[in-house]
Formats: structure tokens, C-alpha cells, sequence
């Protein structure tokens, strides 16, 4: 342990400034860092959060150097985990990256390094990095699905690095005791459960990985998932490094071992069952999941194990009606969301103003229902020109229980034509299913900058066309409306009827029987819904 902390002291740790690092604000300052990549001037634009890790590693030392680390060695290591804060909070600019989760560390390193110096110097430490918590990362977040979150990397919030945030924050919380660390985490753990399918699967953000972190969200999630009383662990990381942080070729992963360090510390209990409460950017019952954005379009729909994106059509992404090559999923208006629970089933009606490219405003009523095991959709809307259809979403993954593989199949049933369609072209603008090249791949290779630096998010709305589910308009429907139906989940006989009385759009199907309210609403404009078991 000396001779190992001994070489870090003597060969790690760097006060000379690193050739070509852009983000100084003091030059020739002396401070410590640590590098990214060892050579001088190699790599330098990751010396930032390198220096956030090696202060986490150092404070985690300090807390357990009691027998194993000397007097002398343990003033040396915090002073230079002392001169590592300084460096990221006085020599640099604060998180260049404009990444969250290494902002939010910089804050835990500050709160924990406090601990271990004077109090004279200790109390500033710990006042600057709350106050840089406030200033600096709470007064920017960015908003998404009705929650204010930490930004990551110029996005709202990101697959990979989001669940690695809400670890700092728990962190951030055990050590302070600050209620401002509970409350954020609070709101960043709902977010994470509403975008989580219940298979655990999610996808998307500004520097994602669908092979996600696994160990470094383990404390985040399990902390904030007994919290809100939700089970976050469904959570799905890369499980091939979820043990001990061990890569295939068996070496090991250091790169946010302090984290294994605060989990074995940490008591919190998991969580293990669903939160019971409805949430409006999600429906959930059983084995069956839809993820919604912030316009309650389907993000993620997850039914009969197989996992579906929003599907492209002339560079428009999402769930709904299509007609003239125009998707009307975009609202034009406030868009309304009514819940229901009754008889074993779990469904969601959310109501939009859209405007097509005839100008004409139409309302679009989308209702979702679930036995916990099939998902069906039904959407109506005033009659349509042309030669109207549904688009039902991507179908990109599926789930044998143990890992998430790559499908181009559907499983899903509609009373009206239904089909599945692949791109002409194999450009990187059209996504096919059935092609090798992941959604990920595929995203980065349209994005504005390199794989790493780019936003795949960003890439993939210049999509032009996918793998796409559709279906025609369903036989029976009153005369001023087209109807839309399709069963996600188990095949079978699937013959919906639907029929317009006084009070609005009754559906009967083989499950439930849904009358759907006018468009307008109730008296206060709030949509209305009735569901009972057939």
C-alpha cells in the first residue's frame, strides 16, 4: 500500500502544464493534475475529469488510511488532493466538458476532502462546492420529460453518464447531508424510471453507450431506487463488467473504482418492486412498458420481450398517423394525459393538437392498454386525406431474459393491413433492421463530430428513413374518423370494434371495452377515459 501510494506521489501526479490543454485559466500555477494520457501534449483535453478521479481516489485513501498509510505520506496526499481542487476549481474553467457527472464528482471530491483538512481551510472547501453545485450545475439544468436535470455533454441526459450522476448525487448526500443533493436525485431516479422500459432497456443521449456503465450506477440507483420506492435495478447495464469491474481480457477497470469503494460502504437495501404510483411519461404493467417524451410520443415500447423505436418517414421520427408523407405526432397545443387502472388492466389516453400540411388543426387520441402482458394500441382522428396509415414503431431489439439481441421482427397484430417495410437505400441516413450496424453505430455516423465527441442524438434526427411497422386504418370505424389499431405481444384473432355514441368513441375488443371521451374533454378540458375487463 506505501509503495504503491509512493509511486503515484513520485510518478503520477503532474504540476507542470500539459502542452496544448485549452481550458486554463492560471498558467504556470504549479498545482497538481492528473493526465489522461501519460505523454506530454498527447491527449490533453481529458486532464479535467482525469484530476476529478484521481482527487476521488485520493479522499477515498485519506478515509482509510488510519494503519495503512504514515503520517508524512498521508500530509503529502492531502496536499496534493488539496492542490487537485484548486487546479479543477481555480487554474481551470469549471467542467469544460459541460459534462454533468464530472461536475457533480468534482463536488463530492470538494465535500470529502473537506473532512481531512484544518477547519480553517476546510469549511471554504466544502462552502465553494456546494456553492458551485448551486451556481454552476443546478442553475443549468436542462429540461426533458417534465424534470430539470444535471446537463450532460450539451444534452439533457444521457444513457450512460446519467445513471453515473445520480451515483455523485448519492454520494453527494451520504457525505453532506445536504437536502438539495436528495431533492435533485429524487427527480433525476423518477426520470430514470419513466424512460426505463420494464425490461430495463434505454437508449439515448448525447454521449450514450448501449453497452451502458453498469457498477458505477449500482450506488445511484440503488440509493435513489429506495428513496422513491421504485426498483431502478432493473436498470440495464453492461453486465459483462458488472462484477468487479474486470474487462474481458481480465484486467481491471479503474477508471471509476472509487465507486466500488462507496458501494461496499453504503447499507441501502434494494428496492424491488415497481413504484405504484402512475407516471405521465410512462406505462407499465407486467411485461409490458412504453416509455413517452416530452411531447408524449412513444420513445421506447417494450411488449412480449421485443424492444421498439420511434420509426423514420421523410426525416420525421415517432409514433402516429401518416398521411401525405406528413407524421402527425407533433403537438400544436397542450397535450392531455388521463390514467386509469381498473380490472387487471393499465392504460393511458393522451390527447394531441397537431397541425398536418394542409394547415387543418386535428386532435390525435392515443390510447394504450395493458394486461401486463400484450399492448394495444389505438389511435383515432378526424378523417384523414389520401391514403392514411399508422407508423408503429421500429422494431430493433428483443430479450431472451439473460441479454438484449438485435431483431427486425415484429410481433404484433393489427385488424387492418399490416406490414413491414425496410429502407431502399443502405446509406447511413437510412436505418434497416435487418443490416449488422447498431442504432448506436448508426447515429454517431450522422452525427456533427467524431464517434466520442459527437451527439448520436443529434445524428439520428437527420435520419431520413427506417425499418418501419404499419398499419393500415382499421374496418368498422364511424364515418369522421379514421381508427388505428394494433396488438403488440401475443398472436391471435384481434377484431376490434368501434362505435360513436353521445359520448364518444366506444372500442371493444377481445380484453377490454374503452370509451374514449370527446377531444375536447371534460368541463375543465381534462380528457375522459372508462376501462373495463370484456
Amino acid at each position: 500500500m506505501r509503495r504503491s501510494l509512493a509511486f503515484h506521489l513520485r510518478e503520477r501526479v503532474y504540476t507542470e502544464d500539459n502542452p496544448g490543454y485549452p481550458n486554463l485559466k492560471a498558467r504556470n500555477s504549479d498545482l497538481p493534475y492528473a493526465r489522461y494520457t501519460l505523454a506530454s501534449g498527447a491527449h490533453p483535453i481529458g486532464d479535467w475529469p482525469s484530476t476529478v478521479w484521481a482527487l476521488l481516489q485520493a479522499v477515498n485513501v485519506l478515509d482509510l488510511a488510519e494503519g495503512l498509510v504514515e503520517d508524512e505520506q498521508r500530509a503529502e496526499l492531502v496536499e496534493v488532493a488539496h492542490g487537485y481542487w484548486r487546479r479543477l476549481t481555480e487554474a481551470t474553467f469549471f467542467n469544460p466538458q459541460k459534462a454533468g457527472n464530472q461536475a457533480i464528482g468534482c463536488v463530492v471530491g470538494g465535500l470529502m476532502l473537506a473532512r481531512h483538512l484544518p477547519p480553517e481551510q476546510g469549511e471554504p472547501v466544502r462552502s465553494r462546492a456546494i456553492d458551485l453545485y448551486v451556481d454552476k450545475i443546478r442553475a443549468h439544468r436542462v429540461a426533458d420529460r417534465g424534470a430539470l436535470l444535471p446537463p450532460e455533454h450539451g444534452g439533457a441526459y444521457d444513457n450512460n453518464y446519467g445513471p453515473i450522476s445520480l451515483s455523485f448525487l448519492a454520494q453527494a448526500h451520504r457525505i453532506s447531508g445536504e437536502e438539495i443533493f436528495a431533492e435533485d436525485g429524487d427527480a433525476l431516479a423518477r426520470y430514470i424510471d419513466a424512460r426505463l422500459t420494464g425490461g430495463g432497456f434505454d437508449n439515448g443521449g448525447p454521449r450514450y453507450s448501449e453497452q451502458h456503465s453498469a457498477f458505477e450506477s449500482v450506488l445511484g440507483l440503488r440509493y435513489f431506487g429506495a428513496r422513491i420506492g421504485s426498483d431502478l435495478g432493473r436498470y440495464r447495464g453492461d453486465s459483462r463488467w458488472g462484477r468487479h469491474a474486470v474487462k474481458p481480457d481480465g484486467g481491471v477497470d479503474g477508471h471509476f473504482a472509487f465507486m466500488l469503494v462507496w458501494q461496499i460502504q453504503d447499507t441501502t437495501r434494494w428496492h424491488r418492486t415497481p413504484s405504484p404510483t402512475p407516471a405521465r411519461h410512462q406505462l407499465r404493467a407486467g411485461t409490458v412498458s412504453v416509455a413517452f417524451d416530452s411531447h408524449l410520443t412513444p420513445s421506447l415500447v417494450e411488449a412480449a420481450g421485443t424492444y421498439y423505436l420511434p420509426a423514420a418517414v421523410n426525416r420525421q421520427h415517432g409514433f402516429g398517423p401518416v398521411t401525405d408523407g406528413f407524421l402527425l405526432s407533433r403537438p400544436m397545443g397542450e397535450v392531455r394525459v388521463r390514467d386509469v387502472r381498473a380490472d387487471g388492466l393499465t392504460a393511458k389516453l393522451v390527447t394531441k393538437p397537431v397541425v398536418g400540411r394542409d394547415h387543418v388543426l386535428r386532435h390525435v387520441q392515443s390510447l394504450y392498454v395493458t394486461d401486463g402482458t400484450a399492448l394495444w394500441l389505438t389511435v383515432a382522428v378526424e378523417r384523414l386525406p389520401g391514403t392514411p396509415y399508422l407508423l408503429a414503431g421500429l422494431p430493433y431489439a428483443t430479450d431472451d431474459g439473460d441479454r438484449v439481441r438485435r431483431t427486425a421482427d415484429a410481433k404484433a397484430t393489427s385488424p387492418g393491413a399490416l406490414r413491414l417495410t425496410h429502407p431502399p437505400s443502405d446509406t447511413p441516413d437510412h436505418f434497416d433492421a435487418r443490416a449488422d450496424i447498431t442504432q448506436e453505430q448508426a447515429a454517431f455516423a450522422l452525427a456533427l463530430d467524431p464517434r466520442g465527441y459527437g451527439n448520436p442524438d443529434e445524428g439520428w434526427r437527420h435520419l431520413v428513413t427506417s425499418t418501419a411497422l404499419e398499419a393500415e386504418p382499421a374496418p368498422g370505424a364511424p364515418e369522421d374518423l379514421h381508427v388505428f389499431a394494433v396488438r403488440y405481444g401475443p398472436e391471435g384473432p384481434y377484431t376490434p370494434a368501434f362505435e360513436r355514441d353521445g359520448r364518444g368513441l366506444l372500442i371493444r375488443t377481445e380484453a377490454f371495452t374503452a370509451l374514449v371521451g370527446d377531444a375536447t374533454g371534460d368541463a375543465h378540458g381534462e380528457p375522459e377515459l372508462n376501462l373495463r375487463a370484456s
